[in-house]
């Protein structure tokens, strides 16, 4: 599956998939599967209603199932509440940091053009890239709109997730995104693990192809990844250190304290900085 070129027209999309709202009208949440199926058809009314095409509906939903290892991942993310060794431990992060480094010099070409281009160093991007994936070794194998359309229907995040669904389904209008598509269990797709909604926002040609392929092109997901940071802010030449102005950019990458610390220190490793 290749994530080709996002080039979408801001006022066609905002009219075609809207960011999701809550509405009287909005499908109705559940905490188990017994009510999903029934959510499935709710929820295909509402997106038709705000303009998505039927045929995109269909397509998008044909193997669409109640995800229950997205549940148990969701509801069992105990490592988040760690302390930052046993994080660290758990992570693989001395082994992040070894590989990290050879893989730094491996591409450092690469490494040098994203850093012009961004203002984003090697070390939190590797960083990310070790932790999220083992540097694109295994991107999940969860089916991804099941994984997607599970949280929206879950009344803990519904919300949220109902926007990255409408993301998705722009994905697979526009191409982006095959049916098919397998990826981590809360639907993040790609060697850093996008969700729907940071592909169309931040996803990057990193290897000038003319096309964004998170799965296959390593330069794409590194280019889309210093992306992400600097739309969540990050500054270029300025430190990325717990205190420091871009850390506050690598926080937008995930909530948990200790992975934000984690990505700091690792990257700091890598960096030599």
């Amino acid at each position: 599956m290749y994530l080709r070129k996002l080039i979408l027209a801001a006022v066609t999309t905002a009219a075609i998939f809207p960011l999701a709202a809550a509405s009287a009208n909005a499908a109705q949440c559940g905490n188990n599967g017994a009510g999903f199926d029934a959510w499935v058809q709710q929820f295909k009314q509402e997106a038709a209603g705000r303009g998505v095409s039927r045929s995109v509906l269909d397509r998008a939903f044909a193997n669409v199932s109640y995800n229950r290892p997205t549940i148990a991942a969701d509801r069992g993310q105990k490592s988040f509440k760690l302390s930052f060794d046993a994080f660290m431990k758990k992570r693989g992060g001395a082994a992040v940091i070894a590989r990290g480094r050879s893989m730094k010099a491996a591409n450092a070409a690469l490494f040098a053009n994203i850093e012009r281009r961004y203002g984003v160093p090697a070390g939190p991007l590797l960083a990310i890239w070790g932790m999220e994936t083992g540097f694109g070794a295994y991107m999940g194998n969860q089916h991804t709109l099941s994984a997607v359309s599970t949280l929206a229907y879950d009344c803990r995040r519904s919300e949220y997730f109902t926007d990255q669904l409408y993301a998705a389904l722009q994905l697979v209008s526009e191409g982006f995104l095959s049916t098919s598509a397998r990826g981590a269990a809360h639907g993040e797709i790609g060697q850093t693990q996008f969700l729907p909604r940071n592909v169309v926002k931040y996803g990057a040609d990193g290897d000038g192809d003319g096309r964004v392929d998170l799965i296959g092109s390593r330069a794409d997901a590194l280019a889309s990844t210093a992306n992400f940071l600097v739309g969540h802010g990050w500054q270029r030449g300025a430190g990325y250190q717990p205190g420091q102005p871009n850390f506050s950019a690598i926080a937008g990458w995930n909530a948990a304290t200790v992975y934000q610390q984690a990505i700091a220190y690792i990257g700091q490793q890598i960096d030599g900085r």
